[in-house]
């Protein structure tokens, strides 16, 4: 009623208003028990079977190819919502897509020459966390239900072209990272051989050797860490390993664990992770960043689920961490939850080169670059202390700057690679003497070793490669914090 006005004056509601105020208002209600209750008076003659469909959904393991399906309700029956997708990228020419949530819906569905009617409901009461959204299953026979069931769950319970992904606290399979895994390859991460070697062997031979766990009586599991510096190669090799496993002549799956946050808290959170894994066995488990994972207010439950009383046969977990010193000793120095660490340091001067000459080849089809051979290890002599994720921003940079030169041919403001001074130069000149703009401070080992270079072959200033490439490290040198002394103690 409006404040102010007679009763008899307030607008009355609409039917649909009505309904609405009536349905929110009554005694709650269980929607399972009134919809079990309404199918079995209108099909007395067929059995009933309910299942929900988070872990076992008919409709989506038929739309697959695996069994026929279609709706056989009419528009007044069925209660859908519509919902916009918006496109994943930008970058995409679309307006995205629009997609149906069947909230009420009945299809008929054609498994192996038989026939069940199919009920889709939404049953939310309230606003709990999530639907419940029930299957009601009508058929003449039992078995052929169970049957369905039993067909329907096993390959809901599967990856396909999918990762597991443990996030906000649940399980979830994702097809993007399972594509941005079939990217990575050993071939492409640049490490010691003879470490690359080692991790390689270390994973393969685990899954190989599970006879061999049994017949010396010891628990068929592993657990190794990588750490060192960020951005030398500890994602990528996880990645890659993740590939070559996939690549099995029967492929290992891989839990990939992002965050221990969830409504349940985080031991909650351990016990659907590891619950999983035991299932999942032989698996690949991984805990990137673990130190910000495991804290201390949980690091006994996860030493319990680790080496508790329950069995984790045919996992192997891999933990990265940038920072060693942050986990607990009972973690990073106990054998047997983690039996091996590997140190992923910033790259040797050998390994830079090798660096190089990667970008070397993935740019070979470029007609417009020169990038000869020698300038492989003269980039790799100025980038002491780099790792390989400087590395890659140097060249990418470069690569930018090149191609923004392309189309600026005049002169421009930038920073001399010798003084670290802006002035007009041009972007093509090799370098300024530094000693005429900054007489007073001593030159740092950076410039003494990019003069060394540049003496002993005057050529390299021929190449736009080294001449950017040259400015671009001085950049992120400063970027690192690294001023003169901090070069001279880099390269003394």
């Amino acid at each position: 009623m409006t404040a102010g006005k007679p009763a008899q004056l307030a607008p009355s509601r609409s039917v649909a208003c009505q309904a609405y105020f009536d349905h929110a208002s009554a005694p709650r209600v269980n929607t399972e028990i009134v919809i079990v209750k309404a199918l079995r008076d209108q099909y007395p003659q067929l059995h009933l079977t309910v299942v929900n469909r988070y872990n076992c959904d008919i409709i989506r393991f038929a739309s697959a190819g695996n069994a026929a399906v279609a709706p056989i309700d009419n528009e007044n029956d069925r209660l859908s919502t519509r919902r916009y997708n918006a496109p994943g990228s930008r970058l995409e020419d679309s307006k995205g897509s629009l997609a149906d949530t069947i909230e009420f819906g009945k299809f008929l569905v054609d498994w192996r020459k038989k026939e069940f009617v199919v009920f889709v409901a939404d049953g939310r009461d309230g606003s709990g966390l999530f639907a419940v959204e029930n299957q009601y299953i009508l058929s003449s026979s039992v078995e052929a239900t169970n049957n369905l069931l039993l067909e329907v769950g096993d390959w809901s319970s599967r990856l396909h072209d999918e990762v597991w992904v443990f996030d906000g606290g649940r399980w979830q399979k994702s097809r993007e990272l399972w594509q941005s895994v079939q990217n990575s390859r050993w071939e492409d991460v640049i490490l010691e051989e003879k470490m690359k070697k080692v991790i390689i062997d270390d994973v393969a031979n685990f899954f190989d050797s599970r006879d061999a766990y049994a017949r010396l009586k010891v628990p068929w599991k592993r657990g190794l860490i990588y750490y060192g510096p960020p951005g030398n190669g500890k994602t990528i090799s996880i990645k890659a390993m993740m590939n070559s496993l996939y690549a099995r002549e029967k492929p290992v799956p891989t839990l990939y664990v992002r965050t221990l946050t969830s409504y349940g808290g985080p031991e909650y959170s351990l016990n659907q992770i590891f619950s999983l894994a035991r299932r999942e066995a032989p698996c690949l488990l991984v805990f990137e960043d673990l130190d910000s994972i495991v804290n201390d207010h949980v690091r006994s439950y996860f030493l319990n689920e680790v080496d508790g009383i329950r069995k984790n046969d045919g996992i192997l977990m891999i933990g990265s961490t940038n920072h060693l010193e942050r986990l607990d000793p009972g973690i990073s120095k106990r054998p047997s939850r983690f039996d091996r660490k590997y140190l992923f340091p910033n790259p040797n001067e050998e390994q830079r080169t090798a660096y190089m000459k990667y970008w070397q080849g993935k740019l070979s089809d470029n007609k417009d670059l020169d990038f000869p051979d020698k300038l492989c290890p003269a980039i790799a002599k100025i980038t002491p202390k780099f790792s390989f994720a400087y590395l890659q921003e140097a060249m990418v940079a470069t690569l930018l700057a090149i191609a923004r030169e392309g189309q600026e041919s005049v002169a421009t403001h930038s920073t001399c690679v010798e003084c670290s001074h802006i002035h007009e130069r041009s972007t093509r000149e090799a370098v300024c003497d530094g000693d005429a703009f900054m007489p007073w401070i001593e030159l740092s080992q950076f410039v003494k070793r990019v003069r060394a270079l540049d003496n002993e072959d005057p050529d390299l200033n021929n190449y736009v490669l080294w001449r950017e490439i040259k400015r671009q490290v001085r950049i992120l040198r400063e970027m690192m914090g690294e001023g003169d002394d901090a070069d001279s103690k880099a390269v003394s």
